[in-house]
């Protein structure tokens, strides 16, 4: 049982989920955008906090944090998160920030063994050993690689899309509610912040026409590649459950399960965010 209050949070691409547990163990829980070192600064990670998490959260009550996210995963860009934690949570006796790899291990394998992934924005995954990461699989961003995750998904789209590979019956809706160029696809991913988050954009529509065959098969063909360029990689991946972090993982599942079948992988435990899982195992320990 913990004696101070505790401020949990996990942070995609995408968005941030913050969740206070008090001392009774009841939790609030609040949702700001995404924060991730690798593309902001100090200020601009600051300005989040101030406008979006301090309506909320009253900063002086939080007492220990433990952050896990995307782009936390070098010391330097650790510390200029902590250092910003540090000035928001001025009476805050322990700060953790860690990679949202982590969190996802914590969070889907508590202290036991397994592969974890995650399926959001981005892809990623880790052998966890059920104390730490001991293989990781590098995913290599949108650009060469995340598959199985909604940007690759939202790639492998357009891509289609401008080879006129999309059939027709789905075609004039697609065109109907993004009415893509070139220009503008090529402009959003080259020079507009978050390329990523753009090209995950585009999921929702796929979920919305899963029935096709061409939707399926675009979806499961992401899936295979994920499963082999990354889970098939760890030596002991047949012998040990694989569970999944993220919104794609998610709400996709039952095509997820289809594909690690026949990759011969054992599936366990599906969540949308990390937050459940790391309140059991913060809250617990």
């Amino acid at each position: 049982m913990i004696n101070d209050l505790i401020l949990i949070a996990d942070s995609g691409s995408t968005k941030t989920d913050w969740c206070l547990i008090e001392k009774n163990g009841d939790t609030k829980t609040v949702q700001t955008i995404g924060i991730n070192p690798y593309q902001m600064d100090y200020a601009s990670i600051k300005d989040v906090l101030d406008k979006e998490l301090y309506p909320f959260i009253n900063p002086d009550a939080v007492k220990e944090i433990y952050f896990y996210g995307s782009g936390c995963s070098t010391v330097r860009k650790c510390q200029t998160l902590e250092n910003v934690l540090h000035e928001f949570f001025g009476k805050a006796n322990l700060i953790e920030v860690h990679h949202d790899m982590l969190g996802a291990a914590r969070a889907l394998c508590g202290k036991s063994a397994g592969i974890a992934c995650i399926l959001g924005t981005g892809s990623n995954s880790c052998y966890y050993d059920g104390n730490d990461i001991v293989e990781n699989v590098e995913s290599l961003g949108y650009f060469f690689g995340d598959e199985g995750s909604g940007a690759h998904l939202g790639k492998k789209l357009l891509m289609d899309y401008f080879h006129k590979k999309i059939p027709a019956e789905i075609l004039d809706s697609f065109c109907n509610r993004f009415n893509p160029s070139v220009e503008s696809i090529l402009d959003a991913v080259y020079n507009k912040p978050r390329p990523s988050r753009f090209l995950a954009s585009f999921s929702p529509f796929l979920l919305e026409n899963i029935s096709h065959p061409y939707v399926k098969n675009l979806i499961s063909s992401s899936f295979d590649e994920f499963f082999a360029k990354t889970v098939s990689q760890y030596s002991n991946f047949k012998q040990l459950k694989v569970s999944f972090i993220g919104s794609v993982a998610y709400y996709f599942n039952d095509i997820l399960k289809e594909s690690a079948a026949k990759a011969g992988i054992t599936t366990d435990k599906f969540y949308r965010s990390a937050i459940e899982g790391l309140i059991d195992f913060h809250y617990n320990s």
